[in-house]
């Protein structure tokens, strides 16, 4: 018996193959038919997706990942059938059961195909999150009643199911947008009650177009609201994203005309969609007319009002005579900007003198002003007690550039050392700190506002003048300036004009006008793709004109008989090909046009010999010989450095003595080497720019060292980065393709003052050493960019894996100073360095994290207060994508929980 049965299992066993075999061809043709409608029933499937999946690809959004791999699988497998089915006409008796066979196995692939369709949920798109708002910088509310009782009686209209449109009204100054900040603030915080906030500052000169661009932003939408220039257009479609939302705040700062919500695009609040509206203005007209529920910002009480002036002033007054302080304080009227203007041009004053003479000035009436004679009587004194003539006149030409508006420092000084108001000095670099040190003057009495944008590279800082300021400033220039979005009809032009600001926000057209204007000195003009000839005919005493943005594509000839112009500059017109000529502006002596699209060197170039700024854009050319040297007084020299960029001698540069900044492009290395040669306390910043034609060793060149002074060096595409000194603060290698680590000769000698560090597209960068990392101890900003290779930022030096256990152990601290940290597009990296290091928070301000995969460990430490994390500074960001933050491993999972306020996530 157990033979048979041995033998009835060798049976089966030869048998299934065949009776399997034999079914695949029996039943070919009926397994054909089954994958053709199975067939069938995919494509419908798929028919069905593409329909759904193009009604739901609105703009910003796009088919998820797994869709997508479906769709894919689905064309793959529809090309294959068709084969399949032709290959069995043709087929024989064994290929008959092999078809068979690949049409089970094909129907059971299909089958598996439909089934995974209807895993795909109710949505196939995704798209970018919806920004719930911005956090607001703002100061502690002013007044512990007054503000805070405007607040909470905003914060309950906004719970109000029956208050739709809220309009804070008040004075310039009083606090309406510090108060609305909180409001911003809060109702993030308080998510169950609206889904998001939106922001938007309209100012003075209200502009549909700006305001629908400002509203998309939030919204995502701004791509796809620029398609259109048509205004009702574009209503139709910011209204048609705004009508998905619900339960949304929309705050208007600073309204001064009320308008008609539709012609910009937003859904009148109702209860059904759940919206608010919020605006702030000084006119209660405007509530009115956009039909609010008002609410009155109230001036500070006597007490209030004390305890901000103390706060501000920031210094002891036991010494003043109690009836002077408070009469200085009574003087401010009991409003928030007048008090910290006034107080802070008292600031650390303690002469009683001074003390006793700002109450007189106070009490005495500013002549002239109209609208807020109050505010501006007050809000003059800060002018008037700057007591410097230059730091008044920088304040008025802040006024000349449009409301709101962020002015970069660098700009604002370059435009002043243009008027005169900074003197003429032997080094650049002297007037820039000397106009630093005027704006922080400005901004310390609060006469200004600062901020700064984070760039990739650096931080760009600006100065804001509110509002109010810049009115009284405007008041106080009189019929001297002139500032306008539109150019204003010819007899509007008075002769004692001598400013002119007109910066338009969109692109407009020049009337054909020719103004008789003998004091004009200043023309500021953005906005116009042209500008007629007869403009410049009667203004022969202009000295500065600023060119800004448009699409201005030629300066008309006009421009050339400008003989007392001292300073051209063009910002942003990368339309502009044609300068006329240039020869009679012998008195010229700053020239920008290295934001333009001029291709050639502007003829008359070499007459201009009181230049001292000379900034180019050309190609496919060397300077002519004899130009440089003729230009002896330049100071600055900035040429655009590209593949086919303008070159210049090096003979020629060096014979440039007062010259305290270079950029450019020489024709060689020599050229580069006979500059370097000369530098003998010459400039501290370089950037050495290596092309990628021939090496130099084929050449018969090489590169000589630099001086030892060097402070700031940028390398691009060079491979010999043997440059590196003590003295250096600023280090950028940019393109370098066989760069495999950095610093790791400098070990000898530690770099103590360097401050930056910037590494981006190094694309055989492995490393850094551990140990030259821990000389830097005064490193600010770390910025790391594409580099594909690189697996860890800090690893220890391979001497010493010698090192005994404890060491190891030991914990390190690096980079104490360390502010800025930005890791992007690194895919390899999977740590900053090992778990024995680690980063204090005490002054990082930003972190950024973003496509890092493999990043598992992010080393920051706070210090512990009674066996507690310390709270880590309130200026600290990280930003770094969801996913990755919550795959961190931490070494105290307290950590986490601290830092993870300070998150801004990116999905």
């Amino acid at each position: 018996m157990e033979i048979l049965g041995s033998f009835l299992e060798l049976g089966k066993i030869i048998l299934a193959p065949i009776i399997e075999y034999y079914n695949h061809y029996r039943g070919a043709d009926e397994h054909l038919k089954n994958l053709k409608r199975k067939r069938d029933d995919l494509e419908c499937k798929k028919s069905d997706i593409e329909l759904e999946m193009r009604t739901e690809l609105v703009p910003g959004k796009k088919p998820k990942r797994e869709v997508k791999s479906w769709l894919q699988k689905v064309e793959t497998i529809n090309e294959e059938i068709p084969k399949i089915e032709q290959e069995a006409i043709r087929g024989k008796y064994l290929s008959r059961m092999h078809f068979g066979r690949v049409a089970c196995e094909k129907i059971l692939e299909v089958t598996e195909l439909i089934d995974q369709s209807c895993g795909f949920g109710d949505c196939l798109v995704i798209g970018p999150p919806v920004r719930n708002g911005d956090e607001l910088p703002t100061r502690a509310l002013v007044g512990e009643s007054t503000a805070k009782r405007t607040l909470e009686k905003i914060w309950e209209h906004l719970l109000d199911e029956d208050f739709r449109i809220i309009g804070v009204y008040g004075m310039g100054g009083i606090g309406k947008t510090t108060v609305m900040k909180e409001i911003n603030n809060c109702l993030l915080k308080e998510r169950d009650e609206f889904n998001c906030v939106i922001w938007v500052t309209v100012s003075k000169a209200f502009n549909v177009i700006k305001l629908q661009n400002d509203i998309a932003c939030h919204l995502n939408l701004e791509n796809e609201l620029s398609k259109f220039k048509d205004e009702t257009t574009r209503a139709g479609t910011l209204y048609a994203e705004l009508k998905k939302r619900k339960r949304y705040v929309l705050i208007l700062d600073d309204m001064w005309k009320a308008f008609p919500l539709e012609i910009v695009g937003i859904p009148e609040p109702t209860s059904a969609n759940g919206c608010k509206l919020v605006l702030t203005t000084r006119d209660v007209n405007v509530c009115n007319g956009m039909n609010c529920v008002n609410i009155k910002m109230e001036l500070l009480s006597i007490k209030e009002s004390w305890d901000l002036f103390l706060k501000t002033v920031g210094c002891d007054v036991s010494n003043i005579p109690k009836d002077v302080v408070e009469g200085v304080v009574k003087e401010c009227a009991h409003l928030p900007l007048a008090i910290i203007t006034v107080a802070g041009s008292l600031k650390n004053v303690v002469d009683i003198s001074e003390w006793r003479n700002t109450l007189n000035e106070l009490k005495t009436p500013v002549k002239g002003l109209e609208h807020v004679d109050v505010v501006f009587q007050k809000l003059q004194l800060s002018y008037k007690r700057l007591n410097d003539k230059k730091l008044q006149r920088r304040l008025l030409f802040c006024a000349l550039y449009p409301e709101d508006y962020e002015i970069y420092r660098d700009n604002l000084i370059v435009h002043l050392i243009d008027e005169g108001v900074i003197k003429s000095m032997s080094k650049r670099q002297a007037m820039l700190d000397k106009g630093h040190t005027m704006l922080n003057k400005l901004e310390n009495a609060c006469l200004l506002e600062g901020g700064s944008h984070d760039e990739f590279i650096e931080k760009q800082y600006f100065v804001k003048m509110h509002d109010l300021i810049r009115d009284m400033a405007l008041q106080i220039a009189g019929p001297k300036f002139m500032v306008s979005e539109d150019v204003p009809d010819e007899e509007e032009w008075g002769k004692d004009v001598e400013r002119v600001s007109l910066l338009s926000n969109r692109e407009s057209e020049f009337p054909y006008i020719s103004p008789k204007c003998p004091k004009l000195s200043t023309l500021l003009l953005q906005g116009y793709a042209t500008i007629p000839n007869s403009f410049f005919v009667h203004l022969h005493g202009l000295k500065v004109l600023h060119v800004f943005g448009g699409r201005i594509k030629s300066l008309p000839n006009s421009i050339s008989d400008l003989e007392n112009l001292t300073s051209l500059r063009i910002y942003r017109c990368f339309d502009l090909k044609r300068v006329p000529s240039l020869a009679k502006l012998t008195a010229l002596r700053s020239l920008d046009l290295l934001e333009s699209a001029t291709k050639e060197i502007p003829h008359g170039l070499e007459k201009l010999i009181n230049l001292r700024y000379l900034s180019l854009r050309a190609y496919n050319q060397e300077m002519p010989p004899g130009i440089l040297p003729k230009l002896s007084q330049l100071q600055v020299l900035k040429l655009n450095c590209g593949s086919n960029s303008l070159t210049v001698n090096g003979e020629e540069i060096v014979r440039l003595k007062k010259l305290d900044f270079f950029k450019g492009k020489f024709c060689g290395l020599n050229d580069f080497n006979t500059y370097l040669e000369s530098l003998e306390g010459g400039p501290s910043h370089y950037v050495y720019c290596a092309r990628k034609t021939k090496p130099a060793s084929e050449l018969g060149e090489t590169v000589k060292l630099l001086p030892k002074d060097v402070q700031a060096l940028a390398i691009f595409g060079g491979q010999n980065l043997r440059f590196f000194y003590k003295c250096m603060k600023s280090v950028c290698i940019r393109e370098c393709e066989e760069i495999e680590d950095v610093f790791s000769y400098s070990f000898t000698f530690p770099l103590q003052c360097l401050e930056i560090v910037q590494l981006v597209k190094l694309d055989k960068l492995l490393l850094f050493v551990l140990g030259v990392l821990l000389n830097l101890a005064n490193l600010e900003q770390i910025t790391v960019f594409r580099c594909l290779q690189l697996e860890e930022i800090i690893a220890r030096p391979k001497a010493s894996d010698e090192v005994d256990e404890e060491e190891a152990k030991e914990i390190v601290e690096i980079f104490p100073r360390l502010r800025r940290l930005t890791l992007v597009i690194s895919p390899e990296l999977n740590t900053i360095c090992s778990s024995s290091n680690v980063i204090l928070c005490d002054s990082l301000d930003s972190i950024e994290i973003e496509e890092c995969p493999k990043l598992k460990r992010l080393p920051l430490s706070l210090h512990r207060i009674n066996g507690q994390l310390s709270s880590p500074p309130s200026s600290l960001q990280i930003k770094i994508e969801k996913e990755r933050w919550e795959l961190l491993e931490w070494d105290n999972h307290d950590m986490k929980m601290v830092l993870e306020p300070c998150c801004e996530f990116l999905f």
